[in-house]
């Protein structure tokens, strides 16, 4: 798996599969850091390969750009950062699926632990401050995907605050 593209941001081994990517893009670095005003995403090779997430992303009717699964290996750390351009109410929401996990795994956003189950759905607003810690013995994996909010999903988020 090809490392995060951002090593200031983590210690240890946190990787990227891409799954959907710029449309031409070939190198595996182009796939997981395109650049911020691409508008044409196809699947790529390695979602071919996984069947039941290509059926999984048939769910969503919103646009979807970028799709990675994303590793974070035991004792490996995500500095706390902001990804800007990372809040539904600027476009793009930031998706997360969460794989495989273990209960050393210390998501924060805000400050606040966040835990997040196998096989749960989360929105993120992650132009706010976010750090990740694996400090358990497996992987953290997560799929990762960024939509364009639309009117179907930004239903789903407004329906997500009123059940939280």
């Amino acid at each position: 798996m090809p490392a995060h593209f951002v090593p200031q941001h983590y210690t240890g081994d946190w990787s990227v599969l891409p799954l959907r990517a710029p449309v031409g893009a070939v190198h595996p670095i182009l796939q997981i850091a395109p650049d911020p005003l691409c508008r044409d995403w196809t699947d790529t090779a390695l979602l071919r390969l996984c069947p039941y997430i290509a059926e999984l992303l048939d769910g969503f009717a919103c646009p979807i750009e970028a799709v990675r699964l994303m590793r974070l290996a035991p004792g490996s750390i995500i500095r706390e950062h902001r990804d800007l351009d990372l809040a539904a109410e600027a476009g793009t929401a930031r998706l997360h699926i969460p794989i495989a996990t273990n209960s050393g795994v210390d998501f924060r956003l805000n400050g606040s632990r966040v835990e997040m189950t196998p096989g749960s759905v989360w929105y993120l607003r992650l132009a706010d401050p976010h750090a990740v810690a694996n400090t358990g013995t497996t992987a953290r994996v997560h799929l990762v995907i960024d939509a364009i909010v639309d009117p179907w999903l930004e239903d789903l988020l407004d329906w997500g605050k009123a059940v939280a």
